[in-house]
């Protein structure tokens, strides 16, 4: 890793990857736990940045239009909210961290109402590395503002999770024959 490159493990939380999740991948979002760990090990000990961007709602919020599309979820001081596994030990090591930090998204993207563009262009980084879930939804929206906003994307196929085969084959082919990605494993 070089130092303009960032982790990114967006929303890995119980609610989006626990079996008792309310809007769970299951166990394909379950068995990337030890690659994101490895990933954001490799970042940390390279002094890289790592990242949590991290969907928080309020139940029945009517302004909001994920409340017409999805159960209650990620809500702000709930187990469902909680990170997901080893990553929840990981975070919880690094927290106090100068280059880990977490912070709250209302938005499937990673930059949409958020610092996070103000915050990679003041620390130089150029390249993203997306983890997390779900790969169709907040991993894809995440990688084409990233797009739009001229930085360098790698996912990593093998810690990236869709809630169905389909939307995680599709997600792949989009990230590299329309957004230019790198995907890796």
């Amino acid at each position: 890793m070089a130092a303009n490159e960032a982790l990114l493990i967006i929303d890995y939380t119980n609610d989006f990857v626990a079996d008792a999740g309310a809007l769970t991948c299951g166990k394909a979002g379950q068995v990337l736990d030890p690659n994101i760990v490895a990933l954001a090990d490799r970042f940390e000990n390279d002094d890289s940045w790592v990242i949590l961007p991290t969907d928080v709602h309020t139940p029945n919020d009517p302004y909001h239009p994920e409340t017409k599309l999805f159960p209650p979820h990620n809500v702000r001081g709930t187990w469902g909210r909680e990170f997901y596994g080893d990553v929840a030990q990981w975070y919880n090591d690094h927290q106090n961290d100068e280059k880990v930090y977490m912070y709250d998204k209302t938005r499937y993207s990673a930059f949409a109402g958020t610092d996070l563009d103000m915050r990679m262009r003041e620390r130089h980084v150029d390249t993203l590395h997306l983890t997390g879930v779900c790969t169709d939804i907040c991993v894809l929206h995440t990688a084409v503002d990233a797009y739009n906003l001229g930085y360098n994307i790698v996912v990593h196929q093998n810690a990236v999770a869709a809630l169905t085969p389909a939307g995680q084959e599709w997600a792949l082919d989009h990230f590299k024959g329309v957004l230019g990605a790198t995907v890796t494993d």
